[in-house]
């Protein structure tokens, strides 16, 4: 068979995995950036070849993490071609190790700054979208997918459909991100598609803003008010936001939809009040029992 073939097949594979556009568009480009690379069949790379790839992504200055997701990827189109396809190969990445990541710690807004970044945007869909990420945890991909029939005004909730690894989940909203929603709902055209957030300006108008779109427009908020910033870090500042006010870790997991509670445990290491005030409470009880000898000895 094929390679084109198998890659075509993979792609239905893929899709019958229920995996998102996105995630399958990752996939696919991943194999034919590999394919594309070695210059023999690749039924015969070899491990060797596997490790002149990574020199390869490293001298494009691809980080290990970027890196680490292609050798997954292509792993498993080799696990595909020898489970689905039976093809007599050997995968190459089998036993190739990942990379080593650094585990930097989320980044988020400071209250001020998040209070400065929310008074730019005029335009009532930006206050919605921005709102919505800062609010409710919401990743740019699931607002720019978002739907009038997901969202429950009464109950103040909304239905994520489809999110990453194709989980649903609830998420909850506030009055003032309501507010910023119901404005932008007022003066939203009356248009066939369902999605919510939709182009203002140019050939696309009345199209649903990608998610290329929305990320434009938070660069453009960024440069304004001096932040680098990107849309992920509206959802890192909801989380740690969250923790500061004293929610638990599971509910933070649920609200963001994280699959392991390891995730959401890394807000806790940032900027976290409850440790601050557990700190300096028990160093005063510890600073009151060194005094207390030396009292004992003035009497």
């Amino acid at each position: 068979m094929a390679i084109t073939d198998s890659i075509v097949n993979f792609r239905r594979f893929l899709k019958r995995r229920n995996l998102s556009t996105h995630t399958i568009k990752n996939y696919l480009n991943s194999v034919r950036h590999f394919i594309c690379w070695i210059d023999v069949p690749i039924e015969m790379a070899t491990r060797e070849y596997v490790a002149a790839y990574i020199d390869h992504l490293l001298d494009k200055a691809l980080t290990p993490e970027t890196i680490n997701s292609h050798l997954n990827r292509i792993r498993q189109f080799y696990r595909y071609l020898a489970d689905q396809e039976r093809v007599p190969v050997v995968n190459p990445v089998l036993r190739v190790p990942k990379l080593r990541v650094p585990k930097p710690l989320p980044k988020h807004l400071q209250e001020r700054q998040a209070h400065d970044f929310l008074q730019l945007p005029k335009r009532p869909r930006d206050q919605a979208i921005f709102m919505l990420m800062i609010r409710c945890g919401l990743r740019v991909e699931e607002v720019a997918n978002l739907e009038l029939d997901v969202i429950e005004f009464r109950r103040r909730k909304i239905w994520v459909r489809a999110g990453k690894g194709g989980k649903d989940r609830i998420v909850y909203v506030s009055n003032d991100a309501m507010k910023a929603l119901i404005g932008y709902l007022k003066i939203r055209p009356d248009v066939e598609t369902k999605k919510i957030f939709l182009v203002e300006k140019g050939i696309y108008k009345n199209q649903p803003i990608s998610v290329r779109g929305i990320q434009k427009r938070m660069e453009y908020y960024a440069k304004k008010c001096g932040l680098k910033i990107s849309c992920h870090h509206l959802r890192h500042t909801m989380a740690t936001q969250m923790l500061n006010a004293g929610a638990e870790l599971e509910t933070i997991q649920d609200l963001l939809g994280h699959s392991s509670i390891r995730t959401t445990q890394r807000y806790s290491r940032i900027c976290n009040l409850k440790v601050q005030r557990d700190y300096h409470q028990a160093m005063e009880v510890v600073m009151k029992r060194r005094a207390a000898p030396a009292l004992l000895t003035l009497d």
